[in-house]
């Protein structure tokens, strides 16, 4: 498959995605990335088709992602790649759940855990300043 036949990725709308899929708001990531950045911000910045190579870093560090995944994330290459679970043998090994579900509720209980410990981590903050 050539450049030209690979379909156009929309890089803003990634962002919105993994974001979404994170449980992140756009306020919280317009905080990650600094003063400057608002929730109206970061909306318009996930309208754009292409954002600079250097707000993209940021970005992917913020939401603990690889930047080539926003760079390279499109939803044919994903239908693509969960049609695969069927095998033009005559067999059907499609699967009995849906994959995106598993994805999005392994990043909840992945959220939840890390919400958990930052509690247990402010509430020994809070108990090492009552000793003073």
């Amino acid at each position: 498959m050539t450049n030209a036949d690979m379909p156009k990725v929309h890089e803003g709308r990634n962002i919105k995605r993994f974001r979404e899929m994170l449980g992140i708001k756009q306020e919280a990531l317009a905080y990650g990335l600094g003063e400057d950045w608002t929730q109206k911000k970061v909306s318009l910045l996930e309208q754009k088709e292409t954002i600079e190579p250097n707000i993209l870093e940021q970005v992917a560090k913020i939401l603990k992602v690889a930047p080539e995944a926003i760079r390279s994330f499109s939803e044919e290459a994903a239908n693509h790649f969960f049609n695969t679970f069927y095998d033009h043998s005559g067999f059907n090994y499609q699967c009995t759940f849906n994959p995106l579900d598993k994805v999005v509720e392994l990043y909840e209980r992945l959220l939840t855990s890390e919400r958990e410990k930052n509690e247990l981590l402010k509430k020994e903050a809070i108990k090492g300043t009552d000793k003073f």
